[in-house]
């Protein structure tokens, strides 16, 4: 039998043995995977929504405008320039009414969508024609109309031909007011003045859009409009990466936890494995296999997961053409394969090598460690109630499994703290976004769809860091299994003891909850500068000093059971075992 085969088949007996610990490591794994599929597969086709369009509509490289046709003209023959269309005459109102909605819109005069340059898809229904319009798709989903339905610009009453798609123009409501196409005929009888004249460009090289734009006034480049138009879902990738960053932290800390709450029986299967022969390569390789199966098992869990929850995600403007289905790539795949094992060798690889390393003689025997002393802290921990001795003492008792508990309660209140921030952000823009140029009693599509993929991703940091809470309490509970039984052979009462052990949970998270404050903030002003947004935003100051209790009390309930099960275990079983 090869090495490989006995190397798999003792992980895979491991596995089957503690059932509980693979599920609560596979669960921890998954969150994180799954995150990283999801933004590597929405980030990888948040532009194909706007390419797509502009293939299908044969969008310009870049628009002009200007308030007459004449100042468009040497622009027309300008270095570069191999075609325009147009110039359309666009009219403003701010009385489009339909129903009982009233709100603004750019009327632009078009009586034929043929033409090399700039062709609006029609979505549902037909071009204009007299007393026919054609609404911007986004914005006829704002306002809830269908072709045959019936508005009224500057008080004449029209009917709505089509719903169409263009690039030429960033879709509702990035761009306001919304937009509608009519005759030219109909542009003149509403007895508006023209606002704009609007036209399309075709250049020689569009990749230089960006700089004929910055060259030229009033002319904006294709890539500056599908930046615009792509803009949530860039966000709800970026959003998706730093979760990633997060839920993989609080991975690793999980892992560390469930390897070292099992110390004592690893470190007796490894004098077994030394003393049948094995060599401390194969040691090290058994201890982590076990891991490392899980590992690829939740790879294979987040990449399915993350390809289903894709399309849920990654859903483009209704402005844009729909690309289909995302796709997740080979590389996408395989660097999620890579992030699932780093994060589980992350937190094994350590206690794996020094396993490997300890004679056969120490790991069957296995002494006793040592707790570390401090006379300052028996000195000063020797004043206090019982409960908070016992808490003081059991918490430096093991301080990496300490850190461990405050690293993973600060990284989830810091970012519990900018999702807060990041809410009131958006509350605050949702907030501007009312008046004449917008459907009233419509949600923006970008900040929601943003919204609800920072709630899903505190939802699972709050889950795994409820995973880890209550795995620290538990191996803090195994741990301390002998020094509270002396302690209640000493006098201690069960609730004496299970104070003490709740208050060594709840030391990390006072601690935790008061670094996630600040460490939050920098988080949130962090995304806004990658986002290119300036100011300070709108951070509900009010509402963050409550994360330090509500972090204590969260803590408290989660790990209640485990410290009232090790405080209520019969001292005498306990010394009798121990």
């Amino acid at each position: 039998m090869s090495t490989l085969t006995v190397v798999i088949r003792l992980a895979l007996r491991d596995l089957r043995r503690r059932r509980a610990e693979a599920f609560l490591l596979l669960i921890a794994l998954a969150a994180t995977t799954t995150t990283l599929a999801l933004g590597l597969t929405v980030g990888g086709s948040a532009d194909r929504p706007w390419d797509r369009t502009r293939a299908a509509t044969a969008g310009p490289d870049a628009v002009a405008t200007a308030p007459r046709s004449a100042d468009l003209a040497a622009l027309a023959h300008a270095p570069g320039v191999t075609g325009t269309a147009g110039p359309y005459p666009s009219v403003s109102v701010e009385d489009l009414r339909v129903r009982n909605v009233r709100v603004a819109a750019a009327v632009q005069g078009r009586d034929t969508v043929t033409g090399p340059i700039d062709r609006p898809q029609v979505t549902a229904g037909g071009w204009v024609r007299h007393g026919g319009v054609v609404v911007e798709r986004a914005f006829a989903h704002a306002l809830n109309v269908r072709p045959g339905d019936e508005i009224t610009i500057a008080g004449r009453r029209l009917h709505v031909a089509g719903i169409a798609v263009t690039a030429a123009r960033v879709p509702y409501p990035s761009a306001t007011p919304g937009l509608v196409w009519t005759t030219r005929a109909d542009v003149k009888s509403l007895g508006r003045p023209v606002t704009s004249q609007v036209m399309p460009i075709r250049l020689a090289d569009p990749a230089a859009a960006p700089a004929f734009a910055a060259a030229h006034r009033n002319v904006r480049s294709w890539q500056d409009m599908g930046a615009y138009a792509t803009a949530e879902l860039h966000l709800v990738d970026r959003a998706l990466l730093t979760g990633t960053w997060a839920l993989a932290l609080l991975a690793v800390a999980c892992v560390a936890v469930l390897v070292g709450g099992r110390l004592a029986d690893q470190n007796r299967r490894v004098g077994l494995l030394k003393a049948v022969g094995a060599t401390p390569r194969m040691v090290a390789f058994v201890l982590l296999a076990e891991h490392l199966l899980v590992a690829v098992a939740a790879a294979a869990v987040g990449l399915v997961a993350g390809w289903a929850a894709a399309p849920a995600l990654a859903r483009p403007s209704a402005g844009l053409l729909d690309a289909g289905r995302p796709d997740l790539t080979p590389g996408s795949a395989a660097i999620v394969v890579v992030v699932a094992l780093a994060v589980t060798g992350a937190a094994t690889l350590v206690p794996a090598i020094r396993g490997a390393r300890t004679s056969t003689v120490r790991a069957l025997s296995g002494p006793a460690r040592m707790p570390r002393r401090s006379p300052r802290l028996i000195a000063l921990s020797a004043r206090l109630p019982v409960p908070l001795l016992l808490g003081v003492r059991l918490a430096v008792r093991r301080p990496r499994r300490a850190v461990l508990a405050l690293i993973s309660l600060a990284i989830t209140a810091a970012m519990v703290v900018a999702a807060i921030a990041m809410h009131g952000d958006i509350a605050r823009k949702d907030a501007r976004t009312t008046g004449i140029m917008f459907v009233p009693g419509v949600p923006n599509p970008v900040t929601e769809q943003v919204d609800q993929v920072v709630l899903a991703l505190t939802v699972a940091l709050l889950a795994l860091a409820a995973v880890n809470a209550v795995l620290i309490a538990w191996a803090t509970s195994l741990d301390s299994r002998r020094p509270t039984a002396l302690a209640r052979a000493l006098g201690a009462t069960p609730g004496q003891v299970t104070a003490g052990l709740s208050a060594a949970q709840l030391l990390p998270a006072a601690v935790a909850g008061t670094f996630g404050i600040p460490l939050g903030l920098a988080v949130y002003v962090a995304a806004r500068m990658a986002g290119g947004a300036s100011g300070g935003g709108a951070i509900p100051y009010a509402w963050l000093p409550a994360v330090i209790p509500g972090t204590i009390v969260v803590v408290a309930l989660l790990t209640a059971l485990p410290v009232r099960m090790a405080g209520r275990r019969p001292v005498a079983e306990v010394l009798r075992t121990e």
